[in-house]
């Protein structure tokens, strides 16, 4: 490792093995020379022809340029394009010196935009792929915990504040329900993604109308023909002389919307980390505090905040380019894109391990959960105990103003001289409700304030999720590795 120069840590500390190798140099220029092998396989058997009437690519240079796919010989890139300063032709030279029969006919017709473009929405495509299996087994993991902790009573809160209960599990189905909906969003932008094509310099195929003769019916397949080499169902019907950045504003999009469920999930776990009620995963030999050593902080759940973050601004980025760029084209999107779009797929990377992390290593306490539920529970109850004094013949006016007063005297209790919570108390002396301390005590189970949150989680799991992890039982089964 250099240490005398910058080092981003998106590599070297958060995106994973795999992730990284989508955007290495190998992928990008191993994707240029399959390009290049699958315009000229097309060109031959589109039967391109010299003046003679001779082919003008031949088996043996489509051969040849096989050979070399992988071994690509970055020296003498590397040397060109600091004479020339282009890299696609650096790379084509480069390429023509190991395949010398099949220089003549590398990158024929294209323009720079033919490797540069198709290989961003194919490298693209590939990092949504690797983003969409993480995103499953995140799915996967809340299920299975949601589904543990379907029946556990817990203290729900609105504005932070205590409300009436949920359940542990019912409130995990709100974040997969959320995750869910970035795999819907995910699943369509990746279903509409097509490559550029050949289109030439401004889009409109000039040169391939000079090499074909004008033939318009042969021109018409060189497009579908190249998507079917790479793997694509078609390529985009228009285009200037890039694909349009619009595609790439959708696809930062999706990790965004990704990111922003990522936060909204970690800030819950990290508020529920204060109250001791869960943790997140705290190995046996980690430090929480330079200086405080007892500290168990929630640094996962605060990374994968921090990480989303960056993701949902690094947004703005390819918003902003699509907007900004004149007519067939402009450069200015080019830096921008070396970064803003690897660097958001490596960033939600990270963040997406660090879910699955979190999630399989996730604590409940229970008996804190309890604890905290019950000195809130007389509250959330006295509707009930307000109904059941009404069946005695009550009047539920006066029985309302009554419990209004005795539970504000009971917070008063709580908040100012520090007791506990004794609402059971002062409504059991008083005569209007007619019932005994013991009798209002067996009405505290907390069970019997969770609503339908059982029911909730059961169906939530069997009509929604269980069908979509059943379809991709083959993308199951990741555990993360996350680097510190």
């Amino acid at each position: 490792m250099s240490t005398d120069r910058y080092q981003s840590p998106l590599s070297e500390r958060y995106a994973s093995k795999e992730m990284q190798f989508i955007f290495s140099p190998d992928m990008k220029f191993r994707t240029w020379r399959r390009l290049w092998i699958a315009l000229a396989e097309t060109e031959m058997e589109l039967g391109l022809k010299k003046e003679d009437g001779s082919p003008r690519i031949t088996q043996e240079q489509i051969d040849e340029l096989k050979a070399h796919a992988e071994d690509i010989n970055y020296d003498v890139a590397k040397a060109r394009e600091a004479q020339v300063r282009h890299d696609v032709m650096s790379h084509v030279y480069a390429y023509g010196q190991q395949c010398p029969k099949a220089a003549g006919i590398i990158h024929l017709g294209a323009t720079s935009c033919y490797v540069g473009d198709n290989t961003d929405i194919i490298v693209m495509t590939e990092a949504l792929k690797l983003v969409r299996k993480k995103l499953l087994n995140v799915i996967d993991e809340l299920a299975r915990f949601a589904d543990q902790y379907k029946a556990q009573p817990t203290l729900a809160f609105t504005h932070f504040q205590p409300a009436q209960p949920t359940t542990v599990g019912k409130r995990a189905t709100l974040w997969i329900q959320e995750f869910s909906m970035d795999l819907e969003d995910l699943d369509y932008v990746l279903s509409t993604m097509k490559l550029l094509g050949s289109k030439g310099t401004t889009g409109t195929q000039a040169s391939f109308l000079e090499l074909f003769d004008g033939d318009q019916e042969t021109i018409d397949k060189i497009d579908p023909m190249i998507a079917a080499k790479m793997g694509f169902r078609e390529c985009y019907p228009v285009s200037g002389q890039t694909y349009s950045r619009k595609v790439d504003t959708r696809v930062a999009n999706i990790l965004a919307g990704i990111a922003a469920s990522a936060h909204k999930m970690s800030n819950d776990i990290r508020l529920l980390q204060h109250l001791k009620e869960v943790e997140e995963p705290f190995e046996k030999n980690q430090i929480g505090s330079s200086a405080m050593a007892y500290k168990r902080n929630p640094m996962r759940s605060e990374r994968i905040a921090s990480l989303s973050r960056y993701v949902m601004i690094d947004a703005l980025n390819p918003a902003i380019t699509s907007a900004t760029q004149w007519f067939e084209r402009t450069l200015d999107d080019s830096a921008n894109k070396r970064l803003s779009i690897p660097e958001g797929f490596l960033a939600i990377d990270g963040v997406l391990d660090l879910c699955l992390n979190v999630v399989d290593g996730l604590r409940v306490y229970p008996k804190v959960i309890e604890k905290r539920l019950r000195s809130e529970l007389p509250f959330m109850a006295t509707e009930n105990i307000m109904m059941d004094a009404v069946k005695r013949g009550g009047d539920r006016q006066v029985l309302h103003e009554k419990i209004r007063e005795l539970s504000m005297e009971a917070g008063m209790n709580v908040k100012e001289k520090g007791l506990d919570n004794n609402l059971l108390e002062l409504i059991a002396k008083e005569p209007m409700f007619g019932m005994t301390l013991e009798e209002l005590q067996e009405s505290m189970d907390p069970a019997r304030y969770v609503g339908r949150s059982v029911i909730q989680v059961d169906n939530f799991l069997k009509n929604v999720i269980r069908p979509i992890l059943d379809a991709n039982k083959d993308s199951l089964g990741v555990k993360a590795e996350i680097n510190v």
